[in-house]
């Protein structure tokens, strides 16, 4: 120890600090503005560590590596006492999208083709990401079939104070879904321009308040919400859902194809309906296939978030109105939803620290309706 840290405390404990890294970006916690407010107390070295998504997954290693670092090693210090805080700004530096007020993070689930159990995953990935602490939304942009108020049972309609429209709710998760507003079994026979307009009152004339995360349930394919989405607010970036089949996997590609065009991060890609295993038995069946999700991503060079297994459970749980992730918190097919969260809550936030040194983008391109 230098003769200036053992006249100063607060100086030696700068420099224990200074070999700490954060897990994900590989630079040192102080280098990166994540330690604030450093101050000794007694024998306690108390400090507030500013992550940059609130779900971090890996909180308790950088708090093992924090008191390593200085427990044993800052002469006087014996313990160490965290206040945990997040920085999720997500200005992604593009000219002509506009920020939802108070809204964070903007993650599009999308999928190449229907029934790949995209909504499935978006619903289950929400109520994963409220679990670690943050505060989420779920927009069904799914107009011509909304199927989230199925799948969380709610029949209410929201209500709607001097032109501003408030969530419904299932338990502290806020949804805004068309299906919570037009009759039952009433068709949304729009153009293109109607959907536009319903779709951005749902971004901009919702009380969405202070959320760390809103997840937006996309329609599958291509089309003019996916358009509309990405060219009127600053996505954080899109997740692709798959299922192994090699016609998913091609649907896939020309989606990828799309943000990228719209300069619009792909988080990663996951693998739905991955396989069944027999209650009975344990037999697992590669119903459609199996590890075509990763391929893919290997291919495309993205990361792959994870496998969710076809299980029964998982089903029930949206046919119930009871998503699995909210009933069955702690069963093993619940924790793969948890899994998948976390990796896509770290993609999150090496996405926020690129685009925060990034220069300005010029606005996306124009993409022609036909």
């Amino acid at each position: 120890m230098s003769a200036t840290s053992a006249r100063n405390p607060l100086a030696a404990l700068e420099d224990a600090l200074a070999r700490v890294e954060d897990p994900e970006l590989h630079r040192p916690l102080m280098h990166l503005g994540m330690l604030k407010s450093l101050r000794i107390e007694g024998s306690t070295a108390k400090m507030r560590v500013v992550l940059t998504t609130p779900a971090c997954p890996l909180k308790d290693r950088i708090q093992a590596e924090i008191e390593a670092a200085v427990i044993g090693t800052v002469v006087g210090i014996e313990a160490v006492e965290l206040e945990w805080d997040a920085d999720v700004s997500r200005t992604r530096g593009v000219i002509g999208r506009q920020d939802i007020p108070g809204v964070r993070n903007t993650i599009a689930v999308s999928a190449g083709k229907g029934g790949v159990g995209k909504t499935t995953v978006a619903v289950n990935l929400a109520f994963a990401l409220l679990r670690t602490g943050a505060r989420v939304g779920l927009l069904d942009a799914d107009i011509y079939g909304p199927n989230v108020p199925i799948m969380l049972g709610l029949s209410e309609r929201p209500s709607q104070i001097e032109r501003r429209i408030t969530p419904l709710q299932k338990g502290d998760l806020k949804v805004i879904s068309i299906g919570s507003i037009i009759e039952p079994d009433r068709p949304v026979v729009w153009r293109g321009p109607m959907l536009a307009g319903a779709l951005k009152q749902f971004l901009f004339d919702v009380e969405w308040g202070e959320l760390d995360y809103l997840v937006c349930d996309l329609p599958p394919g291509t089309g003019d919400v996916q358009l509309t989405l990405a060219q009127s607010i600053p996505l954080t970036g899109a997740v692709i859902v798959t299922t192994p089949q090699d016609v998913s996997l091609a649907d896939v590609g020309r989606g990828i194809s799309m943000f990228e065009q719209l300069r619009v991060p792909v988080l990663g890609v996951i693998e739905n309906m991955s396989g069944f295993a027999c209650p009975h038995c344990g037999e697992v069946t590669e119903v459609f296939g199996s590890g075509g999700g990763r391929q893919l991503a290997q291919a495309r060079e993205l990361p792959f978030l994870g496998e969710i297994p076809l299980d029964l459970a998982v089903r029930l749980g949206g046919g119930e109105g009871e998503p699995l992730v909210l009933a069955q918190p702690e069963s093993p097919q619940a924790q793969v939803f948890e899994q998948v969260a976390a990796l896509l809550a770290g993609q999150i936030s090496q996405v926020n620290f690129q685009s925060a040194a990034a220069p300005e983008m010029p606005a996306a391109p124009r993409i022609p309706r036909t």
